[in-house]
């Protein structure tokens, strides 16, 4: 139970958010801290590969897309014309599709939205362990380079591919229902429900990784990201932490992907765009590598301004900015700098006094 004090102050932080946003009667904010939310939970799995496993990825928003597109294509396309081939038999008679009517009251029948999501991060999972054997192997700028190239297909095939809508994307994606009465949707009705689940799978995610990370994985990963050689000259079996880490990451993204888009009800090919895994990397490194908090809070604030619109039509371009700044004057993240140890000294030496 010790370990789980450090929630404390992030429980008591969402609390407040709510709160004032009742009391100031601007409870609309939430729907940006709740769309903010599902991006800082990719954001803190991407902390971990870059901070911990000394990965660079610039893909990630291709593991958003996967979920995303896939749960909203398997609770949208109709199978009633199908329904007589085996798969679609054996998945009706398993309880995993759901009829209904369309909007031409013609019938409809979809799987389900817990379905599509299990079977959206089982694919987005599969495909990090498929492209992260032969892409791990590299480093540095290569990988990067690697990841980039993975990002730019998933994105290529999200806007030609016409299953995924093509440029419109998919819209009237469902809600997903978690319990009776419970369900992710963007209506104002629900907006209140909704905050609360998007940051309380954040706070599942964070203390999966806080556990992880004080761990003997993360004691691998630490010894990985000071020196892979030196790693493996004590028995760190590298590729192999490296590998379950990236998976990992990815299936952080395709949580995201999927729960933001039944959120939002749909999802368009601009969620696969490179800009969007710089706008990732961006993040990571403004609140530090290795510093999930810092991620977590910079993920958050930058996410809710962007959705605001305080950056306007310059919006990838501030980011690309906050990249290039970072990496030259602090990067070790604004978190992590040395104004941060001044003021702990500074915190310490009043105390004593």
């Amino acid at each position: 139970m010790r370990r789980l004090l450090f929630l404390i102050p992030l429980v008591l932080a969402i609390a407040a958010v709510h709160l004032l946003c009742a009391w100031t009667g601007t409870l609309y904010y939430l729907t940006q801290m709740t769309m903010s939310a599902y991006y800082s939970l990719l954001v803190i799995g991407l902390c971990v590969v870059m901070g911990y496993a000394g990965q660079i990825s610039l893909g990630h928003a291709g593991f958003f897309a996967i979920g995303g597109y896939l749960a909203a294509a398997f609770t949208t396309r109709n199978l009633a014309g199908l329904q007589d081939a085996l798969p679609v038999r054996m998945l009706d008679a398993a309880g995993l599709l759901v009829s209904g009517r369309d909007v031409y009251g013609g019938a409809q029948l979809v799987v389900t939205p817990w379905a599509a999501c299990v079977a959206a991060v089982l694919a987005a999972a599969l495909i990090a362990l498929l492209i992260g054997i032969p892409v791990l192997k590299l480093k540095g700028h290569y990988l990067a380079m690697a990841t980039l190239g993975f990002g730019i297909i998933i994105y290529k095939i999200a806007l030609a591919v016409p299953y995924f809508g093509g440029a419109d994307g998919i819209s009237e994606v469902p809600p997903f229902n978690l319990l009776p009465g419970l369900a992710i949707t963007g209506g104002s009705a629900n907006r209140i429900a909704n905050y609360y689940i998007a940051w309380t799978l954040v706070l599942l995610g964070v203390t999966l990784l806080w556990n992880l990370i004080h761990s003997r994985v993360g004691r691998a990963l630490r010894a990985i990201h000071g020196s892979e050689r030196a790693a493996d000259s004590i028995g760190v079996d590298t590729a192999r932490y490296k590998l379950y880490t990236f998976m990992l990451s990815a299936v952080f993204a395709a949580l995201a992907g999927v729960f933001l888009t039944h959120y939002n009800g749909g999802i368009g090919p601009s969620e696969a765009g490179v800009m969007k895994s710089v706008r990732y990397v961006a993040i990571v490194a403004v609140g530090g590598m290795a510093h999930i908090w810092g991620a977590l809070v910079m993920g958050t604030l930058l996410n809710f301004l962007s959705l605001r619109g305080v950056f306007g039509t310059y919006d990838d371009a501030v980011f690309g900015a906050i990249l290039i700044l970072i990496m030259l004057f602090a990067p070790e993240g604004i978190l992590q700098t040395g104004i941060m140890d001044r003021l702990r000294r500074l915190v310490s030496r009043r105390e004593e006094d």
